[in-house]
């Protein structure tokens, strides 16, 4: 493994293992798993997040060709440095700490409420309605993998991982940020679905935000003293 790639791989690793414990797809991939079965929970969060992972890679390893290498490195400084200082700030911040499990429990209850009071009789019989009536996707894959994936995908869309995965790219070795972002999503998704609430009210989430805000500030201080490639 060449140097810039295992470059690329640690700082994607620890970027997105920092960023995505206490984040709220961690928090619904783990609530997801007490109601579903696990393994369609896991296939369906994971999937989600290696799309998302690899459409930002490639869309930080296109940056450089739509504009010059060194304005790239300049907003990848930038970045990093404003995402350690809102990190930083989530981590000072009292009335943050257990508000994304909150949001994300009351979300998924108001999506499942309306489906869970049913009753059983007939409910074959609806259920193989229901079967004949859903569309081609949902025939392929189960409902429970298509909304595992959705959640995930949509929730990780514009997130500061996300934001952060596109500027790494744009900086670093894209084979190593892929390859270090998903081993990243597959910890914490796995850690999630294993047994994701018992192990968030164990961390501390305002270690875990600081921590993150201080490693971001370490590779915008790293971006900003090195010098962009041609």
């Amino acid at each position: 493994m060449s140097f810039s790639v295992a470059q690329g791989f640690t700082k994607s690793l620890a970027m997105t293992v920092l960023s995505e414990i206490g984040d709220k797809t961690f928090f619904a991939a783990a609530i997801l798993a007490m109601r579903h079965p696990r393994r369609l929970v896991l296939s369906g969060c994971l999937t989600a997040l290696i799309v998302m992972t690899i459409l930002s890679v490639l869309v930080g390893w296109a940056a450089p060709n739509l504009m010059s290498r060194k304005w790239t490195h300049h907003i990848t400084t930038l970045l990093f440095f404003g995402f350690g200082l809102w990190s930083l700030w989530d981590g000072f911040n009292e009335e943050g700490e257990a508000q994304e499990l909150a949001e994300v429990e009351a979300k998924l209850d108001a999506d499942w409420k309306p489906n869970g009071g049913m009753n059983k009789e007939g409910s074959k019989d609806d259920d193989e309605l229901k079967k004949q009536r859903r569309p081609i996707l949902t025939q392929l894959f189960s409902p429970i993998f298509l909304k595992a994936f959705s959640i995930t995908f949509f929730g990780e869309w514009g997130d500061k991982s996300q934001l952060a995965t596109i500027g790494l790219a744009a900086d670093e070795n894209p084979f190593g940020v892929v390859l270090g972002g998903i081993i990243g999503q597959a910890l914490c998704t796995t850690a999630a679905v294993l047994g994701g609430k018992s192990l968030a009210s164990q961390i501390s989430e305002r270690i875990v935000a600081l921590s993150g805000g201080v490693l971001f500030i370490v590779f915008g201080i790293q971006s900003f003293l090195s010098t962009a490639e041609p």
